[in-house]
């Protein structure tokens, strides 16, 4: 499956350092391994993994026998809820650093804010404390609402340089995404295409794709890369692999892209994080 590497275009972090605009994810998949070493082969540079994925040591050993210079990977990691608090989150980074196997991560995530626990703040400057090491080159949070977002820019030194979140046409979370651009936060998108629900099968969908000759799945990545945001698709498949890769070389016509904004469904396909992973 090798094959040259796509140029992929990168967005600017608030640290000053570039994190490529489309990467590959690997929740829910048991043998990141076997995952992560073709994604890499196609020409992927970004992984995004967790602790609460359970395959760190998987995505850490694809890396090392990739071939594939460390200098030129943007690798992500994240904290898992029950690791919240000062002291436990530098554990957990510690852990996390020695599943992977590596010296330093590009991105440490705080995975889920668990408003009910209220842990955030302290997780958040222990991230400030690993950042200021040089172990995590850009610190940032998933799943942070509005409310949770002004409550962390209040109480903090660091703006984090990232909130990742489930987003896609159906859900495109306006007011959250314009308080990123007030503040500098790239938009991360998970679920970018909606995982588990009917967007790709939609009709009106596949006539647009195939106007264009894409498939659905890369006619809504497409949109996303047009609106700025970091794109984290998730395949097992070798063709979707290259297929969510290969986005680059076409463009929406603005009547296309508005019908994209315009979508008013599915909706939120996961978890709510006013709730999730609450006690």
């Amino acid at each position: 499956m090798a094959m040259a590497p796509v140029p992929i275009p990168a967005v600017g972090l608030n640290t000053g350092a570039e994190m490529p605009q489309l990467g590959f994810g690997v929740f829910r998949v048991d043998d990141s391994y076997a995952a992560v070493t073709p994604a890499l082969a196609a020409g992927y540079r970004l992984i995004d993994t967790a602790a609460s994925y359970g395959n760190e040591v998987g995505v850490g050993r694809a890396i090392r026998e990739s071939g594939v210079g460390r200098a030129d990977l943007f690798v992500t990691t994240k904290l898992a809820n029950s690791d919240q608090g000062y002291d436990a989150t530098l554990r957990a980074f510690d852990a996390s650093l020695s599943r992977l196997e590596l010296e330093t991560v590009d991105l440490y995530l705080i995975h889920w804010p668990v408003p009910a626990r209220d842990q955030y703040l302290e997780s958040w400057r222990a991230l400030e404390v690993i950042h200021a090491s040089g172990r995590a080159l850009a610190i940032g949070v998933c799943n942070f609402g509005v409310d949770h977002l002004r409550r962390l820019i209040g109480n903090c030194a660091v703006v984090p340089a990232v909130n990742q979140v489930e987003l896609h046409p159906g859900y495109p979370q306006l007011e959250l995404r314009e308080l990123h651009r007030e503040l500098g936060i790239v938009t991360e998108a998970w679920s970018p295409l909606a995982r588990g629900t009917a967007l790709l099968d939609r009709p009106d969908v596949a006539q647009l794709a195939a106007a264009i000759g894409r498939t659905p799945a890369q006619v809504v990545l497409r949109w996303h890369l047009e609106e700025g945001h970091v794109v984290i698709p998730k395949s097992i498949t070798p063709a979707r692999i290259l297929e969510n890769l290969d986005v680059f070389d076409f463009a929406l016509t603005p009547e296309q892209h508005a019908f994209l904004d315009r979508m008013v469904e599915p909706a939120r396909v996961g978890p709510d994080p006013e709730t999730f992973g609450s006690l």
